[in-house]
């Protein structure tokens, strides 16, 4: 008579096991693009208002960007995590989107900023939660969340300080912009 004793190649060892990579892959997955998606938003108000007096405070935000945007695919070589297959369409998206409120003066693409930052930092708070549920074996990847949350909530103020909330129908630009970044990370998560 066999007796099935749980051992760490159990079914059930091994479910828990898969479903916390899923979970790590997904989280790996939809903050690359997140970085990656930032790093193009400035990038294309950089193109449009790099000149001007605004220059040097979206430079000091994209450079972070692209700090955050390294570790990220740093990590998805580390943990062999396959990058979202929309990464061409967030390229084009998020420079169009970048430029194109810069286009519509500084005020505006500061309010991009602070709609972007204000979904990113609730996401990353979301996901800390989720990676509390095993501290210890998700601690590095939760310092380094937790690192970028804090700069792009200081992001979210500097857009705030520099005159967000003054932008032509912000209230509209800002919620449209925040429903296309839900989109993108809902999208992302997946494929």
């Amino acid at each position: 008579m066999l007796i099935f004793r749980p051992h760490r190649t159990s079914f059930k060892f091994l479910t828990r096991s898969v479903t916390s990579r899923c979970k790590l892959h997904e989280i790996i997955r939809v903050d690359h693009a997140g970085e990656l998606g930032a790093d193009v938003i400035y990038a294309g108000q950089m193109a449009v208002l790099g000149s001007t007096s605004k220059g040097p405070v979206i430079k000091h935000m994209w450079d972070q960007e692209k700090g955050h945007r390294a570790k990220f695919e740093e990590l998805i070589k580390e943990h062999r995590v396959r990058p979202t297959v929309m990464t061409p369409i967030w390229n084009v998206a998020g420079f169009m989107l970048g430029a194109g409120t810069a286009l519509l003066g500084d005020k505006a693409a500061m309010a991009c900023t602070v709609a972007v930052e204000t979904v990113i930092v609730e996401h990353y708070n979301d996901q800390l939660r989720t990676l509390m549920e095993d501290p210890e074996a998700n601690k590095e990847l939760m310092q380094t969340i937790k690192k970028f949350r804090d700069e792009e909530q200081e992001h979210h103020d500097c857009g705030i300080d520099h005159g967000a909330e003054q932008a032509p129908f912000y209230k509209a630009l800002t919620e449209a912009i925040k429903l296309g970044c839900k989109g993108a990370i809902a999208i992302s998560k997946v494929i």
